[in-house]
């Protein structure tokens, strides 16, 4: 038994008895004399001593330790009312009489005002501290779970509200996102030319950001640079119109300030002078048309570096007016593409994903054609559903290409494309011929490339002939020779010349050949599915929409313009607004140029007289040439 219970049975608390030195011998024959000298020590070091408060602590620790025999009871007790149980200190003070709780002239006087030592306080805090800490800790588990639920949650409502993504096989598997999902960081080129040259090929010797820059909002689309000019609002702003079902339509407005250089700049365009939208950039040079109108004009001249500049330019004037609910990446913030404003927007993304995928970054321009496409995707006025396969195989996401054409096939006919129609049997192909696809996954991936591939060739004959052709290849001479393979239409034009490229392979050319020899076979043999394919050509594809057309225009392939009709050739066709639509919503328009009749009458004299001087001078030409040839033949 010990000596505390001992006291406790004779009746004495602990401090009454008297203190006596000799009690303090080690008696070894004694059962628990060792701890009866501990206690005897810390109760001596407190009366006399109160420096050995640290040593007597310690002797306290090892006893309590070799009284544990299960260290679970340590972390119990540690958990269990530390603040409760009162300190040996404390019991002590409470037992004794007023006249023994006096202090003696001889014992300092810091000892009566701190009773508890610093020590035994450092010593509960920590206690205490400890507790918290594992109780804090519980409590993150617990928000951290309770944060996972509620971002399960959101993704959830964002899969279902969103239009982007229809149910598929695979919508309740964990970590399931809209299929145009997009990531911020696949919007900077600069992370993707890391991972293919490295930071140091990339970067090279530029210097650090000085802390005094200009400019200081963080963009997503765009890094500013120190030589552009001070930015100052250029009057864009951006409004919620509504919400419902789950989305946001926005649209860009223009300030007044704004339309009077917008006025100027429909002047400038007017003038056929590219200096006086030079000019006008000079006194505004965040003017988003100006910007995209002059990038074209550099373009043309080959100076593909200020052209990419320029646009990056408007890019960071539209993402400083963006409106805080607007996202780039949740896939529910709609923009009117009637709306003369938002198509400056949808422009300028256009050609910066186009100047990325020349500069060999497919994998940012494939997350830039997803957030037009995310823009509106029911409308898709830019008919990215045309490139977003190419772009796929550039940077080798195949399984999101097929995705795609599986989710998006029945309600946007994606079967009747041909570029899907080829791309995606071509996506099937290299999944079947990588490493890490297993021996049966490869074997029905191959299956279903052959398959989809002899349908492509049914259904878009017109493709085969020129894709041979681009890639240098001559075909056989039943191949070439055979009436099956006619005229190419104008979306086969558009994926050959965009995507002859990606044939090009040796591998790609047999799995080709073997193919189009299965197709032959399956002509002369009169399959029924020649003849439904041949009957959906004449039924379909006879006058293509006018985004399509607008789409050739912007992709510039000489493959597809050739084809466009005369009613698009004909009209005049701006870089800045290229075939708008034809139920545009005006939010404001120009107003009418009145010229007076004095004005206008000098107008016309000199236009008349600059032709009468142009018509006399090639006329004296004329006449001066064949006086000279008289004069040589006679």
């Amino acid at each position: 038994m010990s000596s505390r219970a001992l006291r406790r049975l004779k009746g004495k608390q602990r401090g009454q008895e008297a203190i006596d030195i000799g009690d303090l011998k080690l008696n070894s024959e004694e059962a628990g004399g060792a701890e009866l000298e501990e206690e005897k020590d810390e109760e001596l070091d407190e009366v006399l001593e109160p420096a050995k408060a640290s040593s007597s602590r310690r002797a306290k620790k090892s006893k309590s330790q070799k009284n544990i025999s299960n260290i679970y009871e340590l972390i119990g007790e540690i958990d269990n009312d530390v603040d409760t149980n009162p300190t040996d200190e404390e019991s002590v003070l409470a037992a004794r009489s007023p006249e023994e709780s006096r202090v003696s002239p001889e014992l300092p006087k810091q000892e009566t005002e701190t009773p508890k030592s610093d020590g035994d306080r450092k010593l509960n805090n920590k206690k205490k501290k400890k507790r918290k800490k594992k109780k804090a800790s519980a409590g993150d588990v617990q928000e951290e779970s309770g944060a996972g639920d509620d971002i399960d949650a959101l993704l959830e409502t964002i899969k279902k509200t969103n239009g982007l993504s229809h149910t598929s096989e695979d919508c309740g598997a964990p970590g399931y996102r809209p299929v145009l999902y997009v990531e911020h960081r696949n919007l900077n080129s600069e992370n993707e030319l890391k991972r293919y040259f490295g930071a140091r090929a990339v970067l090279g010797d530029q210097k650090p950001r000085q802390r005094q820059r200009q400019f200081h909002r963080n963009t997503w689309m765009t890094t500013p640079k120190d030589t552009w000019p001070r930015f100052s609002r250029p009057g864009i702003s951006m409004s919620l119109l509504e919400s419902k079902d789950g989305l946001q339509f926005f649209v860009f407005e223009h300030s007044r300030d704004y339309q009077q250089v917008q006025f100027k700049f429909f002047d400038a365009v007017e003038s056929m002078d590219p200096n006086n939208i030079v000019v006008l950039l000079q006194l505004n040079p965040y003017h988003v048309d100006s910007l995209l109108q002059l990038s074209d004009v550099c373009r043309i001249q080959e100076d593909q570096e200020t052209a990419r500049d320029l646009i990056e330019r408007a890019l960071y004037s539209f993402e400083c007016a963006f409106h805080p609910v607007f996202s780039l990446t949740s896939g529910t913030s709609r923009l009117d593409y009637r709306r003369p404003e938002n198509r400056a927007f949808y422009l300028a993304v256009y050609k910066h994903m186009m100047f990325l995928e020349k500069r060999g970054c497919p994998r940012t321009a494939l997350e830039y054609c997803k957030l037009i496409l995310s823009l509106d995707p029911d409308n898709d006025p830019l008919c990215m559903l045309l490139l977003i396969d190419f772009l796929c195989l550039r940077c080798r996401e195949y399984a999101s290409l097929i995705r795609l054409y599986e989710e998006w096939k029945v309600h946007r006919n994606l079967s009747q494309l041909p570029n899907f129609a080829f791309s995606v049997a071509l996506a099937c192909y290299h999944l079947s011929q990588q490493e890490e696809t297993t021996s049966d996954e490869s074997q029905r991936m191959k299956v279903k490339s052959d398959i989809m591939l002899q349908e492509a060739l049914i259904m878009f004959p017109g493709v085969l002939m020129p894709l041979l052709d681009l890639c240098t290849v001559q075909p056989d001479a039943a191949v070439s020779s055979h009436a099956f393979f006619g005229p190419k239409s104008q979306l086969e034009g558009l994926y050959v010349g965009r995507c002859h490229s990606l044939w090009k392979e040796a591998g790609v050319m047999l799995w080709m050949e073997g193919n189009v020899r299965e197709v032959l076979k399956r002509v002369d043999s009169q399959d029924p599915l020649v003849d439904d394919c041949q009957n959906k050509r004449k039924q379909r594809y006879q006058s293509a929409p006018r985004s399509i057309h607008r789409h050739v225009l912007l992709s510039e392939i000489k493959e597809a313009t050739s084809t466009l009709p005369l009613e698009v050739t004909t009209q005049p066709v701006m870089s800045y607004d290229p075939l708008p639509p034809l139920d545009s919503i005006m939010s404001y328009t120009r107003p009418e140029r009145y010229l007076g009749g004095n004005r206008q009458s000098l107008y016309l004299f000199f236009s008349i007289t600059a032709v009468l001087i142009y018509t006399t001078e090639f006329a004296h030409i004329m006449s001066n040439t064949n006086k000279c040839h008289k004069k040589m033949y006679s």
